[in-house]
């Protein structure tokens, strides 16, 4: 692709990449498309990423101006499809927006705005629900100090009227500057889905730079919540490799006993719930790849600038996640609230 920064494209705008996956049959994928395209104040072009898309909504729009199509048309998870994506564009600002999420016209703007302050690393959308648009889906993402991570201001009233901070954000709606997406070499594409946002922007805590949700960037989001055994066996395997590749050693051996806890916590949930198989399942893939998770936390620990001290700050001590809730929450949130008190003085 021809090299054109702000400062040489004809409109003299910031130049947007929107990499969008096409995976399934998605009814909103056209519009979300449709709706990057009529983008103001930012010169864009979509990257259309078909990701195992059961339509053909993908053909009609491969002919559309200022859409890219890549992809070999089979799901290799968000994690990758993202990284296929961002690899086949040349945009300034990176922004990965959900093919079920529908901007409004200023939205990519507003993100681009906020990232001119170069304290900031990632500017996050406020997400909201598509059926219910007086509904937040979510204000950004919160993370745990034991590594889960889940959506903030489920289905709350948008009351902000300045961008807040936020652990982690929603892989829905973001913009990043190339440069900083470069920098961390996006996506790890083992996730395949579920936590490679709040690894994204965890490291980006790490070295430095600040994640923001603006609440004036507006995406709807067709959201769906969904409980099945895939998803769990996703969810905890990432939680742990999370986990032990961007925590400090001092905070794993800190956090040890609750981590441990928190995995017993996790086998009883799921022997109760029926998807202990899954449980087990991410261990011995964990097992499996233990090499990488190896040579993975080596580079992230060399990459971090700034003490797990600091930038933990961002991170919740309580659990309040729909998806997982193990046995005796109430009693594990206090519990852990006053051993994070005591411990992070030292982590």
């Amino acid at each position: 692709m021809q090299d054109m920064s702000p400062e040489t494209s004809s409109t003299g705008l910031p130049r947007v990449s929107a990499v969008v996956l096409a995976w399934g049959a998605e009814p909103l994928l056209r519009r979300s498309v449709e709706a990057l395209l009529a983008s103001v104040k930012v010169e864009v072009d979509v990257v259309l990423v078909d990701n195992g898309c059961t339509t053909d909504d993908v053909d009609q729009l491969r002919d559309t101006a200022g859409v890219t199509v890549v992809g070999e048309g089979h799901n290799v998870g968000f994690s990758a499809g993202c990284n296929v994506g961002v690899a086949a564009s040349d945009g300034e600002y990176v922004a990965l927006i959900n093919g079920d999420a529908v901007v409004e016209p200023t939205t990519l703007a507003r993100l681009v705005e906020e990232l001119a302050d170069p304290s900031i690393g990632i500017a996050a959308g406020a997400v909201r629900l598509a059926d219910e648009p007086d509904l937040l889906n979510s204000s950004g993402n919160e993370v745990h100090v034991l590594g889960l991570s889940w959506i903030g201001g489920f289905r709350e009233r948008e009351t902000r009227t300045e961008p807040t901070e936020t652990a982690g954000a929603m892989g829905a709606c973001l913009v990043t500057r190339r440069a900083h997406w470069d920098r961390l070499g996006g996506f790890d594409p083992h996730y395949f889905a579920y936590h490679e946002d709040a690894d994204l922007s965890i490291r980006t805590w790490r070295v430095g730079l600040r994640v923001v949700n603006v609440p004036d960037a507006v995406a709807l989001h067709r959201y769906e919540f969904s409980r099945n055994g895939f998803k769990f066996y996703l969810v905890e395997r990432n939680r742990v490799m999370f986990v032990v590749t961007l925590w400090g050693a001092r905070s794993l051996a800190l956090l040890g006993p609750p981590l441990l806890a928190l995995e017993f916590a996790m086998l009883a949930l799921a022997a109760r719930q029926g998807w202990l198989p899954d449980k087990l399942r991410g261990y011995r893939w964990l097992w499996q790849h233990r090499g990488h998770l190896r040579q993975r936390r080596a580079r992230l620990q060399a990459e971090r600038t700034v003490s797990d001290r600091v930038w933990m700050r961002v991170l919740t001590d309580r659990l309040d996640t729909p998806l997982i809730n193990p046995p005796g929450t109430p009693v594990l949130n206090a519990a852990m609230a006053a051993y994070w008190r005591l411990i992070r003085r030292w982590v």
